[in-house]
């Protein structure tokens, strides 16, 4: 049998909170901060090298998140959307690992159940086709898994829709998995931080 390359995850949380207006990335969110959260997530899944994409508040964000076991990845031009930080992560994990395939999150979507990831990964081992994406119901949503022939099209997104587009431009790369459950959210504003942030008991 060939040999088995390891899956690497990859978080993108460079943003600016332009409409917050302060780095949602440090947001209180239970015991910890906003990507303090999602890290932990992540780290349940069987990923061997982990890196997140950081920009905006990088120093504050260095200083105040837990980040022992990650590859910190700077993305200077945070300002120029969503695609910007895709293409410097998947430029790392590219220089930096032997992945195969790589499992893309969104630092600021802190409720991703475990079981959507692990049924992901699943349908990655069985499917031939080089995208795994989530389906909530009706809509496309994340993480997704791209598989490295499909990379370098990562890497020459423009932007601030992420690859989605892609994917929808090319269905025939698409492996979908259907959820009963809904989209999970973003947190942009205060009003998404007043639903999704865990009550205190």
């Amino acid at each position: 049998m060939p040999e088995q390359h390891p899956i690497a995850a990859l978080v993108l949380a460079a943003g600016g909170s332009s409409r917050l207006g302060r780095p949602k990335q440090l947001e209180p969110w239970g015991e910890a901060t906003l990507l303090d959260v999602v890290l932990r997530q992540v780290e349940k899944g069987p990923f061997d090298e982990r890196f997140v994409v950081i920009g905006a508040a990088l120093d504050q964000i260095l200083d105040a998140v837990g980040l022992e076991g990650w590859t910190v990845v700077e993305n200077p031009e945070w300002a120029d959307g969503l695609a910007s930080s895709l293409r410097v992560g998947v430029d790392a994990v590219l220089r930096l690992t032997r992945a195969d395939s790589l499992a893309i999150f969104l630092g600021d979507q802190p409720d991703v159940d475990e079981s959507v990831l692990t049924a992901l990964l699943a349908a990655h081992k069985k499917s031939q086709r080089h995208v795994v994406v989530p389906k909530y119901r009706y809509e496309w949503g994340n993480p997704v898994i791209v598989a490295k022939p499909l990379w370098p099209r990562l890497m020459s997104i423009e932007g601030d829709s992420g690859a989605m587009q892609l994917f929808k431009a090319h269905p025939e790369w698409v492996e979908e998995v259907w959820f009963e459950a809904r989209l999970p959210r973003d947190v942009d504003t205060e009003r998404d931080i007043e639903d999704l942030r865990p009550k205190h008991r």
